[in-house]
């Protein structure tokens, strides 16, 4: 074996071993942040509405874009709309789901990053921007109220985040 495939070689172990002992030390982790599914806004669900069929279809479809994705923990405000976004995944990868208070982002950012889990935190078009921009440090604001599609995909390392935000191509068979 020549000399630059010998380096080569050993820098890709070096470099795959570093990424298997920062996961394993938690030193990377990702956190996927989304807005809840579509609320059925009737006069007789105005303060805690459910989720519209399409809200329901969303819903499973997030199920299917994390399936093969590692989760800790999973997070939702306690609302019927994000408790039932995020429980088909919570079914599917039979887990149980935490509530958080969507009131206290400062703090649960903290708390996000400190527990160094991979997570789904399902919220609300006034708070899943906020909070992806605390995880990151950068003000980011709320999103219009129309807006469903976005994932918040944060990939933190030893404390630093990075924001990818995903556009899904989901659309209702209504």
């Amino acid at each position: 074996m020549n000399s630059k495939k010998y380096l080569l070689l050993l820098f890709t172990i070096i470099g795959l071993q570093y990424v298997v002992n920062a996961q394993e030390n938690k030193e990377l982790f990702t956190i996927y942040l989304v807005r809840h599914s579509e609320k059925d806004v009737s006069p007789a669900n105005r303060k805690n509405p459910p989720l519209t069929k399409c809200g329901e279809q969303r819903a499973k479809n997030l199920n299917k874009f994390l399936e093969k994705v590692n989760l800790d923990v999973i997070y939702s405000t306690n609302y019927i709309r994000t408790k039932n976004t995020a429980k088909p995944t919570a079914d599917g990868k039979n887990m149980l789901i935490k509530i958080y208070n969507p009131r206290e982002l400062t703090q649960f950012s903290k708390t996000l990053i400190d527990k160094k889990q991979d997570a789904l935190v399902v919220g609300h078009s006034n708070t899943t921007g906020v909070l992806a921009g605390l995880l990151v440090g950068e003000k980011i604001k709320p999103f219009d109220e129309s807006i469903y599609n976005r994932i918040y995909q944060v990939v933190i390392h030893k404390k630093t985040g990075r924001l990818h935000i995903l556009n899904t191509s989901f659309s209702c068979d209504n």
